[in-house]
């Protein structure tokens, strides 16, 4: 069905050969993610050997070839997990075989979904956070609707970095090592059998591209590489690293993105109906588009070929923060592309290249951006939440002189999460019971969760209590150790395993750690963060995120925070998760009874974490931006003022003064304001109006569908 196919059944034939014919079928299922959001899966390699699944990072191609005999000879006598292995091999199998949405094409002519960056699986290292994530969950949700779609992105040798905190609270970055050959993907190759290549000019240099698969559910996702024989060393490393500091060479990851990308697409014998350029990284990818159709039309002048290009390509924007709307000068731009630049055959020649990304193309002073070029070059942009529809229209008013704000044409559809994915097990497991056979296949329409409404409250709340029992055992297990690691003073790091409390109010604060984001407000009122901590019915903080290495002030904030350790309450009552991931994420969003987040206005896009945290039975205390100015309605949540204010001294100091009176005032009481048998009754009557207001309207599957009716049809 699509390019690759030959290269994955032989890699799946390959590993069937290493396993006990009863566990034959599970060959398959490790070069397929779907099993990612298949309930039993992670349970069932776990019972095989835990051990081992944990070292192998739950990556399932990895842990078949390193199962020892021992192993392989016990679960392939084992008849109820030979059955289960069944089982999950024909749930995969029959996904696969279901009917695409012809609506919405077909699979020799799919959208091609193209980002830097995809977060399908913590065992797929090509992610750094809440973009990589929602592109991950926009495949999937894509492969469970059916709606035909290939995802484009770059395969990082060494990824996104991993973090340490030392004593002092200050962060450190490592890089490790990936080996694609043990990953679940395969390298792709044309019909001579070799790997198959595209050149991309960068520099002086004519870099080759070879192309890895990996499959989430029914969605190729094909990852351009530049590690290949016959490049230069600095050919190889473009592809390196995600977010590379070096500012050339993420210039050169553009240039692979996007135009490799299309060039690959063509190798392939793929055709998009659509490429969607989801963020502005991808955006070169239109001048190879336009030497297409230029090529096809050659009479046509190039007002005309673009009009042609555009009718192709849709543009996501995801954020107003200049670090996501990067420019680049003059020489930055012509040094690394200059000789591309000349074989694109526009009238203008390298002028006219470097035009199509200023806001005013006829200043040749001004910077090129990839967001202004994939604005000009899309016939459909949008935003990812109401709101931010609102900030991007302003913000990119002057790409559209004479228009009114209301008239710049940025629309928005709002983000969602991807529901197995995020759904706590605990949660998951109550909701299968009431609400009825196959409901995840209708979980993006509100009627699905009306029966949610009668579910017994003490069964909600032990739901939510075993979640955070679950957490409260991570969180011990990780604190300690890394307070070990870092040689922090005995008592300190015993204290992780002892202070944390299963039955204790647990608030959760995990996001990228940019300034704006304002984890710094929790420690602003010093007293009352340790008079909260230390309270016998108060409670517990976890913390968690990674500030980019070339981020000094975001790297401060968690300084700053750590030197509230020192009071005695908080040892064992507040604990930074290290080296937030994608399993990390799970646990905490599925853990936590509050989800903090404390952006601030206007410029958080959306905020996806919060939408997780729903999933597994929790509550919002969030500024009015991003998606929670939609999705707050005075009682699924709480709220802090998403007013503007220029003062940002003033409004940090207010909104950490908000966030401190909600938590005294309005969460502890409603937490522990029980009834006989122990239950929060209020405190679950919120939870149930959270999930039933909040869960289909911010899935994925709501969000595709939206992007397939509104965005992709002409």
């Amino acid at each position: 069905m699509f390019a690759g196919d030959r290269d994955l059944q032989a890699a799946v034939a390959d590993l069937a050969e290493m396993l006990p014919e009863a566990l034959r079928p599970l060959a398959a299922v490790a070069y397929d993610y779907r099993w990612c959001w298949e309930p039993d899966a992670a349970a069932l390699f776990g019972a095989i050997d835990a051990s081992r699944w944990e070292r192998c990072g739950a990556n399932p191609r990895r842990f078949l070839s390193e199962l020892g005999p021992a192993a392989l000879r016990r679960s392939a006598a084992d008849p109820a997990l030979v059955a289960r292995a069944g089982a999950l091999a024909r749930a995969v199998a029959a996904e696969r075989d279901r009917p695409w949405r012809t609506a919405d094409g077909t699979a020799a002519a799919p959208v091609a979904f193209c980002c830097a960056e995809f977060g399908v699986h913590g065992s797929l290292p090509v992610y750094s956070g809440g973009l990589g994530i929602l592109a991950g969950d926009i495949l999937k949700a894509a492969s469970d609707l059916g709606v035909p779609m290939v995802g484009v992105g770059l395969l990082y040798r060494t990824g996104y970095f991993h973090q340490r905190i030392d004593a002092s609270g200050m962060q450190h970055e490592y890089w490790l090592d990936t080996d694609p050959q043990r990953l679940p993907c395969v390298r792709v190759t044309g019909d001579d059998g070799r790997p198959l290549t595209v050149q991309v000019p960068v520099d002086d240099e004519q870099v080759s591209v070879q192309v890895w698969r990996a499959d989430v559910g029914r969605v190729p996702l094909y990852l351009l590489d530049t590690d290949c024989d016959g490049n230069s060393p600095v050919g190889r490393w473009i592809t390196g690293r995600l977010y590379e500091s070096n500012r050339a060479i993420r210039l050169a990851q553009y240039a692979v993105l996007g135009v490799g990308g299309v060039r690959m697409l063509r190798a392939l014998g793929i055709e998009p109906a659509l490429y969607h350029l989801n963020e502005g990284h991808p955006a070169l990818g239109l001048f190879e588009l336009f030497a297409a159709e230029r090529a096809a039309q050659a009479a046509l002048d190039d007002d005309a070929v673009w009009a042609r290009v555009r009718r192709r390509v849709v543009f996501t924007t995801h954020t107003p923060v200049p670090a996501g709307n990067e420019t680049y000068t003059r020489d930055e731009l012509l040094s690394m592309l200059g000789r591309y630049a000349d074989t694109v055959p526009l009238s203008g020649g390298r002028e006219a290249f470097l035009a199509l990304g200023r806001i005013d193309p006829a200043d040749a002073a001004q910077p090129s951006g990839m967001t202004a070029l994939a604005l000009r070059g899309s016939r459909q942009a949008n935003a990812v939440s109401r709101r931010h529809g609102e900030v991007a229209r302003a913000m990119w008013r002057p790409l559209y002189p004479g228009r009114a704000p209301e008239g710049v044409p940025i629309t928005h559809v709002t983000n969602g999460v991807h529901l197995p994915t995020w759904l706590g097990a605990p949660l998951r497991a109550l909701l299968d019971r009431h609400l009825g056979a196959d409901w995840l296949r209708r979980a993006e329409h509100e009627q699905t969760w009306a029966p949610v409404a009668q579910i017994p409250p003490a069964e909600l709340w032990a739901a939510r209590c075993a979640a955070r029992e679950a957490l409260v055992g991570t969180i011990r297990e990780r604190a300690l150790a890394a307070r070990l690691r870092r040689g922090d003073p005995l008592d300190y790091a015993a204290a992780a395993a002892g202070g944390f409390e299963p039955a204790r109010l647990t608030i959760g604060f995990a996001r990228r750690l940019a300034t704006y984001k304002r984890l710094h407000l929790v420690g602003l009122l010093p007293e009352r963060a340790i008079a909260l901590l230390g309270a016998e019915r108060g409670l517990q903080f976890v913390f968690a995120g990674k500030a980019h290495p070339d981020d000094r002030d975001g790297k401060d904030v968690v300084r700053r925070l750590f030197e509230l350790k020192r009071a005695p309450a908080v040892g064992g009552r507040a604990a930074f998760i290290e080296d937030y991931d994608i399993p990390a994420a799970g646990q905490l969003v599925g853990g936590c009874d509050v989800w903090v987040n404390l952006p601030r206005p206007p410029l958080e896009a959306s905020g996806t974490s919060g939408m997780k945290s729903v999933l597994g039975g929790g509550l919002q205390l969030s500024v009015l931006d991003g998606w929670w100015a939609e999705a707050y309605d005075g009682d699924n949540g709480w709220a802090v003022d998403g007013s503007v204010d220029a003062d940002h001294a003033a409004q940090d100091r207010r909104d950490a003064v908000a966030l401190f009176d909600l938590l005294e005032q309005q969460v502890l009481p409603m937490f522990h304001d029980r009834d006989a048998d122990g239950v929060p009754l209020r405190w679950v009557a919120m939870m149930k109006r959270s999930l039933m207001t909040l869960a289909p309207r911010f899935s994925a599957a709501r969000m595709v569908a939206e992007y397939a009716d509104d965005i992709y049809r002409l």
